[in-house]
């Protein structure tokens, strides 16, 4: 299983990124698709999470309102849309897939494969 997210960039704050993640090797409908990232010297932190089906989300606090996460399974790819981008949205976003399909995990070790991060640059 390959992922890959990308669509990430240079953004002045209050302006919008939409993330997209590819899978090569599975079907994306039997997973959770997940979000993390990681700033400079932080710890990798969840951001949003989507069921298989797309009837469950999960996303962190500091996020909430403004980024959403879907999926498109006929094309095998996932989707966050990142709006009112701020500073501390700054980071390398990756994409993640969880085999619980029925869960929305904010826990990074409960996923399965991993995929190489994009960067996400805001700036004020």
């Amino acid at each position: 299983v390959q992922l890959q997210a990308f669509g990430g960039g240079l953004v002045q704050a209050g302006g919008s990124l939409r993330l997209s993640c590819t899978a090569s090797g599975t079907t994306l409908s039997r997973y959770t698709v997940g979000w993390f990232r990681q700033a400079p010297g932080k710890e990798r932190e969840f951001v949003a999470a989507i069921s298989w089906i797309g009837g469950r989300s999960n996303y962190a606090d500091s996020v909430k309102g403004r980024f959403t996460a879907s999926r498109d399974n006929a094309k095998n790819t996932g989707y966050l849309l990142m709006n009112s981008l701020k500073d501390d949205d700054t980071a390398v976003y990756s994409c993640a897939l969880d085999r619980e399909w029925t869960e929305v995990t904010t826990i990074a070790d409960a996923y399965d494969y991993w995929g190489q991060g994009t960067q996400v640059t805001v700036s004020s």
